[in-house]
């Protein structure tokens, strides 16, 4: 029997998390081949239907990543990101996801430790509730 790997779409911000996940990179630190970066300007810019189309089109998880509250190179993007998340985990239970499979984060460019060390708890928590629905598209 073969175990279950996640599919993860990460929206992640060009100056913060996109940065922490190059220096990962080049510092030779390992995280799961499971996540699928998405560069965004920034997490302001995520807007909900792209966290429903992941799901849609399959996604086990969606992460959005950015500045920290307060360093946002956009001014206040990653305080609208914080809202969208807030009201998508309140939704998406009523069309059958658990909210759990949505995450923010925050990373700055400086942390790629911090950023492989989430990647793994974020493949580790999707394997643990298994795969989506097959049929959700029937579902939404």
């Amino acid at each position: 029997m073969t175990s279950f790997e996640p599919t993860i779409i990460a929206f992640v911000c060009n100056w913060c998390t996109y940065t922490a996940a190059d220096l990962a990179g080049t510092s030779r630190l390992t995280y799961p081949k499971n996540i699928r970066l998405i560069r965004v300007m920034c997490t302001g810019m995520v807007d909900p239907q792209y966290v429903i189309k992941a799901f849609l089109e399959g996604a086990d998880g969606v992460l959005i990543s950015g500045c920290h509250p307060g360093d946002c190179h956009y001014i206040n993007g990653n305080f609208k990101a914080r809202r969208r998340v807030k009201l998508l985990k309140e939704i998406l239970p009523r069309f059958g996801i658990d909210a759990r499979r949505l995450r923010l984060t925050w990373i700055g460019a400086s942390d790629g430790i911090q950023f492989a060390g989430i990647m793994g708890e974020l493949v580790a928590q999707t394997r643990e509730l298994g795969p989506m629905l097959p049929d959700l598209r029937m579902v939404i």
